[in-house]
């Protein structure tokens, strides 16, 4: 097999892993535990607490002692372990920590996987610019597969959908250690502190008042990007108790509808070098924000019946909202960081982005659901909730338009760095 394609291999179920339960974990709680939304928001924000500090522990780790490809492996044989346990467990503040421990192998597996099929393309001489990317579209392709997998087999609302995921980290655990070596690169000559190993220099950023402005966005934003995952299957599934809806296709299987805005990111991506070049970071940001005001917004207007076109229309949109943010932003960060410390640059924007800010739109998402939608039978008032979410994502342009000050400059490949 080519390298090429056992890295697509790599991608594939690296994302087919997630995409067995992410969108589909809110039906299993909602409709099948039926648990409080609070507890809920508790259990999403595990992803930005592996966020806060997994990946560089394991990116030192890995820089360090153990050969990256063989810590990925174990990483995701350890996480299929834990995801046959959540099944088993009966508690939701149980489930809480089983959950965390579940995201503290996952999450470190996304830049590993990357950091492995770097090293693999440059070893072979490619460009990795230019072959990569193709590459990292069959992640996405994963996603969907298992979306789509999940939802052909009505484990939507079951805890079968834990059990996908845990033998495809398994199979992909396995794998793993058939992946081109990735050795250790500083073994017995890295001297830096760990403030340094850690990436924590690059907090100096937010001396520079452009820089503290982005990236307290990023936080912002960020706590919006995981809303529609953790309740966009439940909302649809919500339909089935009223008789005009439970039949329909959307209804039956929310998550091949919400596959399609996965489909819709990998479609975006490709538009993102025009609008940087014709329109600047700011308004990408401003037109991702936007974008995220109509997919909140569209699903509360929406419906599995007459209003599907609202619901699709809102998955679509998803793909701007999602790409024009965080690829757009990390191309920002990266022109805009001394060389030094561009690493530790990106890594502080994944932190404010897919750390605090999802810990955060996780936790405080639940306690609003909670306290102002949730009705006496313990139905949920969604299209609230989608309007709430909106006025969030719209605050949040206004503020960045007024706020954040940067000059786009059509004939400069980015601005000066930042020091």
């Amino acid at each position: 097999m080519s390298l090429k394609l056992r890295l697509i291999a790599m991608n594939f179920l690296q994302y087919f892993v997630w995409g067995a339960w992410l969108i589909t974990i809110g039906a299993y709680w909602f409709q099948n535990r039926h648990w409080s939304g609070e507890q809920f928001g508790a259990i999403f924000s595990t992803m930005g607490l592996a966020s806060l500090f997994m990946p560089s522990i394991t990116g030192v780790i890995a820089d360090k002692w153990i050969r990256a490809e063989r810590l990925y492996g174990t990483l995701h044989i350890l996480g299929a372990g834990v995801l046959c346990v959540v099944p088993m467990i009966n508690d939701p503040g149980t489930l809480f920590w089983i959950m965390l421990i579940n995201m503290m192998c996952y999450m470190p597996t996304i830049s590993l996987s990357i950091t492995v099929a770097y090293n693999a393309l440059k070893r072979d001489g490619v460009d990795v610019v230019r072959v990569y990317p193709p590459i990292r579209v069959w992640g996405t392709v994963g996603f969907i597969v298992a979306m789509w997998m999940v939802s052909l087999l009505h484990l939507e609302t079951t805890s079968g959908q834990f059990y996908v995921a845990a033998a495809a980290a398994l199979i992909l655990g396995v794998y793993a250690f058939t992946l081109p070596p990735c050795p250790p690169r500083l073994r017995g000559k890295d001297h830096r502190s760990w403030v340094d190993a850690l990436g924590l220099t690059s907090f100096a950023l937010f001396k520079n008042g452009k820089m503290a402005i982005f990236f307290i966005f990023a936080m912002l934003l960020g706590a919006a990007l995981q809303l529609t995952n953790a309740y966009g299957d439940t909302f649809l599934h919500d339909f089935s108790h009223v008789d005009a809806f439970k039949d329909l296709v959307a209804v039956r299987y929310p998550a091949i509808i919400m596959s399609i805005s996965q489909v819709s990111e990998t479609l975006f991506i490709l538009a993102i070098p025009f609008f940087l070049k014709r329109f600047g970071i700011k308004m990408v940001m401003l037109i991702s924000m936007i974008a995220w005001t109509l997919r909140f917004g569209l699903f509360a207007f929406g419906n599995p019946g007459p209003g599907l076109w609202m619901i699709v229309l809102s998955c679509i949109v998803y793909g701007m909202a999602f790409d024009f943010f965080n690829i757009s932003g990390s191309l920002f960060v990266e022109g805009q960081s001394d060389p030094a410390i561009r690493a530790s640059a990106q890594g502080l924007f994944m932190l404010m982005t897919n750390g605090v800010g999802a810990v955060l739109g996780s936790s405080l998402s639940g306690v609003i659901i909670d306290t102002y939608f949730t009705r006496a039978d313990h139905t949920l008032e969604w299209h609230g909730i989608w309007m709430t979410f909106a006025m969030y994502a719209l605050a949040v342009a206004v503020l960045f338009a007024v706020l954040f000050r940067h000059k786009h400059q059509p004939e400069a490949r980015q601005a000066h760095p930042v020091h």
